[in-house]
């Protein structure tokens, strides 16, 4: 009789354990099909290239982790109307239709010179170059601040230097940090030297401008009148507000092509700002935010350094 039981309790347990893997993997798949579905169906690649321009080379000296390399420009799209420094949010007078998501993939610069998908959570090393490719889903703004082996928060992204400090992104057209696009190849990576240590990058995709934090002509204009207070430095109440973002009940899907090259589609997409369609390969991992109707999503990347 015990023997019975003891069966019957383990076939129970498997059964539930089986019940919650199938529902674990249905819910992947809504929330990758859910980000996905999104994308244009087909992109031109003769189409017109859009407008790009790149960060001077500001050779921050951090002694770890990403922040380490000498470049912080950024790939942003600049085709877009500039009223007093903000961009008109075209979904602004529109109730949210679909959560906040994004997808997001480090890609590596292996020894032959190949673009390659890591995991997010490798250890780095001397000498080791990564880029952030980052693809929202919705038409709205991106901020992205650095937080090196712990200390305060610095915003990298809108940058004064960069597109007018604007910082308009458009759905499914890809950003890379650094930016791809450079012509000096050295520029084109985050380069890991020095001491081991880490950072903490925040990544922000809002529907509407974050309160209190500059951006665009007012950015110009802050860092042009105070060069040694930039890149700007968030307020506590600012960064408090940001951190409790954090905490917002999240989807997370990754997919299992690390390792791979980065495609000539995912290239040409970048590089000339145009939208990633739905034969492209899938960001390695996509986040959404559980509730249609949350403002802001908060993505944090650790980058250890070895």
């Amino acid at each position: 009789m015990k023997s019975r039981l003891i069966i019957l309790a383990i076939a129970s347990v498997g059964l539930v354990f089986g019940l919650i893997v199938v529902s674990a993997q249905q819910g992947d798949e809504e929330v990758r099909g859910a980000f996905l579905s999104t994308r244009p169906k087909t992109t031109n690649a003769n189409a017109p290239a859009r407008r790009r321009r790149t960060a001077r080379n500001t050779n921050r000296g951090a002694s770890s982790g990403a922040a380490k390399n000498a470049n912080t420009a950024k790939n942003a799209n600049t085709d877009r109307a500039n009223t007093n420094g903000r961009n008109a949010n075209k979904n602004s007078n529109r109730a949210p239709t679909q959560a906040i998501g994004l997808g997001y993939t480090l890609f590596m610069r292996d020894v032959n010179g190949r673009t390659v998908r890591v995991e997010p959570t490798r250890e780095f090393h001397n000498g080791d170059r990564i880029r952030i490719s980052m693809e929202p889903n919705i038409d709205g703004y991106l901020y992205i601040f650095d937080s090196e082996d712990g200390g305060p928060p610095q915003m990298i992204y809108p940058d004064a230097r960069l597109d007018g400090g604007e910082n308009w992104i458009e759905a499914h057209v890809p950003l890379d940090l650094p930016s791809s696009a450079e012509t000096d190849e050295r520029l084109r990576w985050f380069q890991f030297y020095g001491n081991p240590g880490g950072d903490r990058i925040y990544i922000v995709v809002t529907r509407e401008p974050l309160a209190d934090v500059p951006f665009g002509d007012n950015l110009v204009t802050f860092c042009s009148a105070n060069k040694d207070k930039c890149p700007w430095h968030p307020s506590t109440e600012v960064w408090t507000r940001i951190q409790q973002a954090a905490k917002a009940e999240v989807k997370v899907v990754t997919s299992s092509t690390f390792g791979q090259p980065q495609t000539e589609k995912e290239q040409i997409a970048t590089t000339r700002g145009l939208g990633l369609d739905q034969t492209a390969p899938q960001p390695s991992v996509i986040r959404m935010n559980a509730s249609t109707n949350a403002p802001v999503l908060v993505t944090v990347l650790d980058l250890v350094h070895k």
